[in-house]
């Protein structure tokens, strides 16, 4: 099923592929190594995937020790719906790639390395501390695809178009959350992050840069058009163009006319 084993890599490069999944983790020193064709250079932050059949070469410093974990994907032990996090795991062997390991993990492969010298005929134990560094590793993966995912899913202009359909009426930040097909939090976080602005924010600009359109392009007046972009009252509208945008609903009225 999962097997690991502490090593140092042989300084002549040596190239082969196998049957079973593996990830190579930097413990001491540094090393070189290259999966399917492409490059990667390890030391004691870093960590590689290599999925099952691809092949790849490796060498390593005096110095170097690697932690190297053995993943069948075939085992029926692990293949079966009594694992259910077995599909979430799997997606960590999609592609050959490199690591970058944060403080957490790699205090836990630095803890682990110390216990495989500590007890070298303990398999079990090594396997269990072998377990949770995979499972974190898979966990960390899947957690940026996730956010990244989310950022795909959220465009500002989409939620505009939104606000601009509904600008008459209350608008909540809930609202837009399901319009992205996301919790109000993880919106939040997101959206704040693409637009630089908080959704609450970017609702009160569209109010305001419509309500100003209006104000210079319209013969509409005040009263309605604080109506049709969402405002309480007119003076709700005089307030928050002052506040935010320095003018007030005559003087864009005023250089309309002149103009």
């Amino acid at each position: 099923m999962l097997n690991a084993k502490l090593l140092k890599l042989p300084i002549a490069a040596h190239q082969h592929r196998h049957e079973h999944h593996q990830i190579v983790i930097g413990v001491r020193g540094e090393a070189e190594l290259s999966v399917g064709g492409t490059g990667a250079h390890l030391d004691t932050w870093k960590a590689c995937v290599v999925p099952t059949e691809a092949s790849h070469d490796y060498s390593g410093d005096d110095q170097n020790h690697v932690l190297v974990i053995n993943l069948d994907p075939l085992t029926p032990a692990i293949n079966t719906p009594a694992h259910a996090d077995y599909e979430r795991m799997m997606r960590f062997f999609e592609k050959p790639r490199t690591l970058q390991m944060d403080s957490r993990l790699q205090g836990l492969v630095q803890f682990t390395a110390g216990e495989f010298d500590r007890a070298p005929d303990n398999l079990t134990l090594q396997q269990h501390l072998a377990s949770s560094i995979l499972y974190c590793m898979a966990d960390r993966i899947v957690d940026r695809q996730v956010q990244s995912s989310s950022r795909a899913s959220i465009s500002p202009e989409v939620i505009r178009r939104y606000i601009l359909a509904n600008l008459h009426r209350k608008i909540t930040v809930e609202e837009m959350a399901s319009e992205a097909c996301l919790s109000v939090s993880r919106f939040h976080e997101v959206f704040r992050e693409l637009a630089g602005i908080t959704p609450h924010q970017f609702l009160l600009q569209t109010r305001l840069e419509q309500a100003a359109h209006l104000l210079a392009s319209s013969s509409l007046s005040v009263s309605e058009i604080s109506y049709r972009t969402g405002f309480s009252s007119q003076s709700a509208l005089t307030n928050a163009l002052r506040k935010y945008k320095g003018t007030t609903p005559s003087r864009l009225q005023i250089n309309e006319s002149v103009a």
